[in-house]
Formats: C-alpha cells, structure tokens, sequence
C-alpha cells in the first residue's frame, strides 16, 4: 500500500507532466505562510539553522509549500552544506519544474559547490535559456558558465585524484575568536598568526610545533609589537628576526592602514617602526611579505593609478637599508578585480597570491606564479579544486619544502569562524624543490666573525637569486632552488671578495650545507688567485662568462678608490717558455684593459706575465697544469 507522502509526490509529479506549474505561491497554508515569515526574518540575522526549522515547519503546515522547499534550498547553501542545498532544490524541482526553474542558477551553484560542476555546467546552461531574463541574470549565467566551463578543463588537464584534506590545528591554536593569516619560519618550528581579540582587536600570537608534531598553547608575541590598535597580515622572516605586519589607522600612519616592522632582539619584539614613506601612502598598503634574502618586499596596495582595485607591489631594500619606490607587477599578475595576500616561498621564485580578477571558481582563488630564466613572473596557475571552490579563498603559506599548505577557514569543524588548517599541497602546485646554507663570514687573520654581503647567482646566466647581509655575528642562512649551480660571492669593505661556484644542480633538497667564509685583509703585497676567468685556448681574447669575477674586481676597485692591484698572468709549462710569457702578459693586460674601459684610473694598475716560471702546482698532473694557468691579483698599495 503506498503511503500518503508517496501519493502526494506522484500526483504532484503527474499534474506537473499534464498541466504545466500548478504551483501558487498565493494558496499557501496560512501557518505555512507565518512560518515562512518568521524565516526570513532569521535569515536576515544570518540565522541560517533557525531559519530552516521554521521553514520545516512551514512544511509540515503544507507539504505542497515550493517555495519553503526553494528556500531551505538556498539556506543549506549559505551553510556550504551543499549536499542538503542539492536535495532540497531537487525536491522543489521535481514537484514543479516550471515554477522553479528561474532557481536553476542558485542550484548550479550548489552543484559546484559540491564539485559536479558538469551537472552544474547543465543546469546554467538550461537557465540560460530561460526566455525573459534581464541583462543581470544572463551576465550572472554567463559568469558562472564560464567558470564551469574552466572547472571542468582544469579537472581535464589535471585529473581529480588529488586527496584534498585539511587538519585542523587543534585547540592549542583555534578559540572560539577568529585565527587567520599564518606565517611560519623556515625551520617549521615556529607558527606566527592574527587573532581577532573580542571580535575587535587584532593581535599577534605565536606557537610553536612540539616533539610529537603537535602545536603548543598560542601566546601573545612577547614584547612591543601587540598595541591597543590593530596589527595584523603579518609575515615573520625566515629566520625569525623581523616581523613585517600591517597597521591601521596608526597614529603616525599616512593612510588608512600602512606597512611596519618589528624586530626580534634579546627574545622581545621591539616597537613597530614604519616602513618608510616610499611605501606608506595615504592610500592602503597591506599583507606584507618579505623574500627569503629580506631584500624585496611584496605588499597588497589601492593606489589608483594601479590596474583597478588592490594590485601587488614589491619594493627593494637598497644597500643604505631603505626601501625603494614600490613598482606594480603588472598585467600578467594583477587585474581589474582584487589581488591580495602575496606569498613568496624559501626558493624566492614561487609567487602565491589571491585574485578575484583572473579566471576560477567563483568568488576569489589561490594562484601560483613562478619566476622564468629572465626574473620575471610567469602566468599565473589556478591552485584547482578543491583547495579553490566557488567561495572565498584567502591567505596561504607554504613550508620551505613546498609540500605542506597553511591556510584559515571556516569548515565544519571550526571552533568559532575562520580557524588555522593545514594541508598536503597538490604536487602540481608545489613550489621549487629547495637546498638551505648555512654559515660564518670570518676575518681570516683574526678568526673573528665579521659582518659581509653574501650573493648567490645563477652560474648559467648570472642572474642574482639571493643578496643577505650576515649578521653582527658574521652569521648568515639562505635558501636556494636546487638543480642549479650557483656563484657564491661575500663582499666587506675594506677585504678582498671571496667568490666560488657551487656546484649544486644534483644536490639534495630539504638539507642544510654549511659553508665558512674567510675573508682576507686588503694588505700590501697580499695576493689572491681570481678563479674563473677564462680566455681563448692559447689567446688572451677574454671570454664573456669572466665578466661575472672581473666586475667584482671592478666593484673592489670603486669602493676602495685608494687601491693599487696588480695582474699577473701565468701559464703551465706546455709549449715554448717564450710564448708563455707573452701569452701570459697579453692576458695581464687585457684584464688591466677591461677595467681601463670602465673608468679605473690607469695609474692604479700594473699588468705583468710571468708565463710558467711560478707554477703553484706539479706541472706532471692536468690538474696542476690547470692551476698553473691562473690569473692573479696582488695588493701594491693601499
């Protein structure tokens, strides 16, 4: 025997088939109606649970309400639970596809919300066209089309095997106030965030990861830095000795909100400091974050001679330690829409950010950008589902290996509205593989550790990856991407240069290589070998790859405008003594001429060849040949 409810859903489903809608929203039950009411007022509060009773209510009143069925629809819809939002609207549906048809857009929503964006491409599409529809519903079709359309390419192009499954940190981190933009060191160890403090203001907290993987009870930033205004967007250094943040309404603030810094001395964060009026504006500057070098700064920013709305910025830190004018990334990474929340990882060639203006999902995507063989930033990549879904996605980090993500939300198992999450990173978005090297810079006469600039630059096209400063304590820390070779570089004033290739390209990734600097003394009569600078066999004609060492000859000469050098040449013992010396004075003085032409004074250098009569090595070895044939330089007056 067929139930009543079975009944009714069977005459309902006929009369529709025969007659067309039958549905009039004017004979509803009149305690379905005041239900009904008493929803919408729920609704406005954003009560969406309270709302939906009611409107079960209004149902049990009358089975036959559409419009109840509708609503509970877009109700489960703005509680993201989608599965339910499905149901219902199917439900309304099913009982009257004429009447509800006009609903078939808010239900392709649900659809992609849930991820089955072909049924949602379908559904769009058969809104679409629905004869009658104003300007407004058919761009909101086509917009929504449109992002099926890319969520079913991308699915295509990268499969949907990617497990995606976000942990919640736990309540040592997330309260029932709001913890959002995560920041982390490169160690992994320590986990820096904004906490909404009685939902106003907002202050920096800290915890720190423990033996067993888990996360320590937050505390507040100790020191200075957490004000009675609002601090937040922080981004903490890699090394964790400088905390760029954001600050509004500031009382020394140029605009609406500006750009500071904080820095870590004696276990305390000092008092904020501005970062300077190149980047300050009366505009908005917001969601810092600072390369691993710390020597470019990217930053979210409403200058109206952007490209519309908030644009991404990076300024660059000059050798007198402020921050340059800050220039737009331009076209291929910012838009029309919003661009926000930059995020450069430990290899400083990955750029992630977020953007409501380049194609997604809906609503604002996570993207990556990574750096070409020029420097530039290449096109940007959506993350994909479902790291990207039709809502809002915001900030994200990633760790130094580039496997792990750090994010805020508001899923199910929040413990009061956005909460901190981590996730494993889809293998196809992950940045690039990275090596650490660690180190001293050390006076090599003293043995006293000394401060120096360390540079690293493609050795295939010398193109600078990292410039740092080591510290007072001449230590220093960078992070490089692997499969490279790299020119290592440490300049002081007042020392010779040391420079050296690192051949790294097979080097593992995720390990730290330490490597000491000794740095020598400028001193008369002191002679260092120039490695890597190269002539034509048996010509003194320079070839182009020595111009990396001998312009940072160039360099030393400039900063020490007193120094006198001179370049010697030598050669190993093969061929005649006479052509080696004339070979090895010929190569003297093309490097004597090389800095002639970029304007050293020729009075402060002497070009002489000694041709093979000072080998260094045992000439009976190709490897001692090899260091026979050298080019030096020798201190003749300070």
């Amino acid at each position: 025997m067929l139930t009543k409810s079975v009944i009714v859903i069977l005459v309902l489903f006929c009369s529709n088939q025969l007659f067309g809608q039958w549905y009039n929203p004017d004979k509803v039950d009149k305690k379905a109606a005041a239900s009904n009411i008493r929803a919408m007022e729920l609704a406005q509060l954003q009560n969406y649970k309270g709302a939906i009773e009611k409107l079960n209510d209004a149902i049990k009143y009358d089975p036959k309400y559409v419009d109840a069925y509708l609503s509970i629809g877009g109700m489960y819809a703005q509680l993201k639970d989608y599965d339910n939002s499905i149901q219902f609207f199917n439900t309304a549906f099913a009982m009257d596809s004429a009447y509800t048809k006009t609903f078939l857009l808010p239900y392709s929503i649900s659809l992609a919300g849930a991820g089955k964006f072909n049924d949602a491409l379908l559904a769009a599409k058969k809104f679409e066209l629905i004869p009658g529809l104003n300007d407004k519903s058919l761009k909101s079709a086509a917009y929504r089309i449109k992002c099926y359309e890319f969520a079913i390419d991308f699915e295509k192009k990268y499969g949907n095997s990617y497990q995606f499954q976000p942990t919640n940190l736990g309540d040592s981190v997330n309260t029932k106030e709001l913890e959002y933009f995560p920041s982390l060191t490169i160690d992994g160890n320590q986990l820096v965030f904004t906490r909404r403090v009685n939902n106003t203001n907002e202050d920096f907290y800290v915890t720190n990861l423990q033996n067993n993987n888990t996360w320590s009870k937050a505390y507040p930033l100790p020191g200075n830095v957490n004000t009675a205004n609002n601090e937040g967007a922080q981004h903490i250094s890699q090394d964790g000795s400088i905390l760029f943040f954001t600050g509004c309404h500031f009382p020394n603030g140029q605009g609406s909100c500006d750009l500071y810094y904080s820095l870590f001395i004696n276990n305390q964060w000092t008092e904020p400091l501005p970062a300077g009026r190149n980047i300050n504006t009366e505009f908005w500057e917001s969601q810092p974050s600072l390369s691993p070098d710390k020597r470019t700064l990217y930053f979210a920013g409403r200058d109206p001679m952007g490209l519309g709305g908030s644009d991404l910025y990076i300024s660059t830190l000059s050798d007198k330690g402020t921050w340059g004018i800050p220039f737009n990334l331009g076209k291929k990474i910012n838009t029309t829409g919003d661009e926000s929340c930059p995020f450069i990882h430990a290899d400083n060639q990955t750029l992630y950010f977020t953007s409501t203006g380049l194609q997604g999902y809906g609503g604002s995507d996570l993207f990556m950008s990574k750096k070409d063989s020029t420097g530039k930033f290449g096109t940007p990549i959506n993350l994909g589902y479902p790291i990207n879904t039709i809502e809002n996605e915001s900030s994200m980090i990633i760790t130094a290996d580039g496997t792990q993500a750090f994010y805020a939300s508001d899923r199910a198992d929040t413990r009061g509205g956005l909460d901190l999450y981590s996730f494993a990173l889809r293998k196809e978005m992950q940045p690039t593989k990275t090596l650490w090297i660690k180190g001293l810079v050390y006076d090599s006469v003293t043995k006293q550790p000394i401060s120096g600039v360390v540079e690293l630059n493609d050795a295939a096209n010398n193109r600078l990856i990292q410039k740092i400063q080591s510290d007072e304590k001449g230590a220093f820390f960078i992070t490089l991407p692997v499969d490279k070779n790299y020119s290592f570089t440490v300049n002081r004033k007042g020392y010779f240069f040391y420079n050296d290739i690192y051949n790294l390209k097979n080097a593992k990734a995720d390990f730290t290589y330490y490597k000491n600097i000794p740095l020598v003394p400028l001193a008369k009569n002191t002679v260092i070998v120039l490695e890597n600078i190269f002539y034509q066999t048996n010509k003194f004609n320079l070839k182009p790859e020595s111009s990396v060492i001998l312009d940072k000859v160039y360099r030393l000469l400039q900063e020490n405008p007193t120094l006198k050098i001179e370049i010697d040449g030598h050669t190993d013992n093969v061929g005649v003594a006479k052509n080696n010396l004339l070979l090895s004075n010929n190569r003297a003085k093309e490097v004597v001429k090389y800095f002639t032409t970029k304007g050293i004074d020729k009075n402060r250098l002497i070009a002489k060849g000694f041709g093979s009569i000072k080998p260094i090595a045992d000439n009976k070895t190709e490897t001692g040949k090899a260091k026979n044939r050298r080019t030096e330089m020798k201190v003749i007056g300070i």
